[in-house]
């Protein structure tokens, strides 16, 4: 009888032991249960850890398993991004590309055409290569100062546009530069107006108006040098270039005196 009381008990402990392995089995398998939250967090870890295949494996899953999740929209997203980190700007100009035709209303919108415009940017090594680059990130941030004035990357954007900018001026000097020198004076004419006009706050605007005055004085235009010379005395009077432009005109007699109404013009706007 003693016998078969400990059989009993041994079995009854047998049984308590198995369902409470059951029901330890079943809580670790709630707790990593693959919703698409926990895969997104684990995503995010490797790409914190520059793990970025594993992390782009793992967003790539999200989008498989939860196709119609926001998990599975914002993974889209970030594998887009590794695609930037990696330099492989192409293809993530394409997914950027996909994400804004696919989703026009989603919060983080603004954020993927910030990075598209990036891509472009990257791109951009100096003003001497094809211009492309310049006129595609250029567009790419004006969208994003139009369409999301209030967005946190609208301020960089708008100092990315004054560097960009700034490097087409650039080229368009180099350029008109190379054409002076050839002595193809309207070809080079058509590229410094094309920065006066296009880039007046440009730092090579003095110069541009300058070599406008060169231009026009090789051309015997001597009333356009002379209108050409006190725009650029006018806006910049202290400037090397408003020098220049006086010292080539100034052997003239008359165009000594037409010099002194301009700095007498300058002084009394000073007053």
């Amino acid at each position: 009888m003693k016998k078969f009381f400990n059989i009993a008990m041994i079995i009854l402990c047998l049984i308590i032991h198995i369902s409470c392995s059951q029901n330890s089995k079943e809580s670790i398998l709630s707790e990593n249960k693959q919703t698409p939250e926990n895969l997104f967090k684990l995503a995010m870890i490797e790409l914190d850890n520059n793990n970025y295949d594993i992390a782009q494996e793992k967003f790539l899953e999200i989008e498989v398993l939860f196709p119609l999740s926001n998990e599975a929209v914002e993974s889209q997203i970030m594998d887009a991004f590794i695609e930037y980190i990696k330099m492989n700007y192409t293809e993530s100009i394409f997914k950027f590309n996909r994400i804004i035709n696919n989703y026009p209303s989603h919060k983080n919108l603004d954020y993927a055409y910030y990075m598209r415009a990036m891509c472009y940017f990257e791109q951009i090594e100096n003003e001497y290569l094809d211009g492309n680059y310049n006129i595609k990130s250029l567009e790419n941030f004006e969208q994003i100062i139009n369409r999301f004035p209030d967005s946190k990357y609208a301020r960089d954007s708008e100092q990315k546009i004054i560097f960009i900018n700034e490097n087409i001026a650039a080229k368009h000097m180099d350029i008109a530069f190379f054409y002076l020198n050839q002595k193809k004076y309207l070809a080079s004419m058509k590229r410094y107006k094309k920065v006066i006009d296009k880039h007046s706050k440009s730092k090579f605007t003095p110069e541009a108006l300058h070599r406008l005055v060169e231009i026009y004085y090789k051309l015997g235009m001597i009333e356009d040098a002379e209108k050409t010379a006190a725009v650029l005395g006018y806006n910049y009077p202290k400037s090397k270039w408003y020098k220049y432009s006086y010292d080539l005109i100034r052997p003239n007699e008359e165009n000594n005196s037409f010099f002194k109404k301009i700095s007498n013009l300058i002084n009394q706007d000073d007053e």
